[in-house]
């Protein structure tokens, strides 16, 4: 992926193109082709890349009011490679998360899902996504759906199988939660106790 500044790409973009525009009228055009080339070849690593790489920076640091603020300098998502195209609507749903906005980050989650994801750590993450996200839902049946496709997939980042390992640990707890609930009372009691009651002290005579 090409990595550099967006405002230093969007800069000497427009400087190049505008400088060569000029530079043709007055000097003629072969003295402007070099600067107008690498213009144009600036203009379309902006369109296909978008700002994609700048923001990834700041939701890696949790900076995610900046992270928005550099997406919005994408001139068009629907342009974007597809790959960066997936990204962006991760970084999107990263955000919409930390807004509290389930219903946005979940669609958004689901775009990049039906996207070229470039590996399966990527689609691993994104599951992960959609499986917390109704989590919080209490929607358990689409969570664990959502979690088998995660276990389908070969992951390498050992980071990503300890999130995978953590969640897992985290649904199994929820489920059992859940199930001492509908016993009422006396199933929270047992969660508690981890199942086994208390045994009376003898009285001291």
């Amino acid at each position: 992926m090409v990595n550099i500044n967006i405002y230093v790409l969007i800069g000497l973009t427009i400087a190049l193109l505008v400088g060569g525009t000029i530079l043709a009228f007055t000097a003629g055009f072969w003295y402007s082709f070099p600067f107008l080339l690498i213009g144009l070849i600036g203009l379309v690593v902006y369109i296909f890349f978008g700002s994609v790489n700048s923001a990834a920076k700041h939701i890696q640091t949790g900076d995610f009011d900046e992270a928005e603020k550099k997406l919005a300098l994408t001139l068009k998502p629907d342009w974007l490679y597809v790959t960066q195209k997936a990204f962006y609507y991760i970084m999107k749903g990263s955000i919409a998360m930390n807004k509290k906005d389930m219903d946005g980050a979940e669609q958004l989650f689901d775009k990049a899902l039906h996207m070229d994801l470039p590996s399966d750590n990527e689609k691993a993450m994104v599951l992960l996504q959609l499986s917390n996200i109704n989590a919080s839902k209490n929607k358990w049946q689409v969570a664990k759906n959502y979690f088998r496709e995660v276990k389908k997939l070969k992951i390498t980042e050992p980071q990503i199988k300890q999130q995978v390992a953590e969640f897992e640990k985290g649904l199994g707890n929820a489920g059992q939660i859940k199930a001492a609930r509908s016993m009422g009372k006396q199933g929270m009691q047992m969660m508690q106790g981890g199942g086994k009651s208390k045994r009376r002290r003898p009285k001291m005579r």
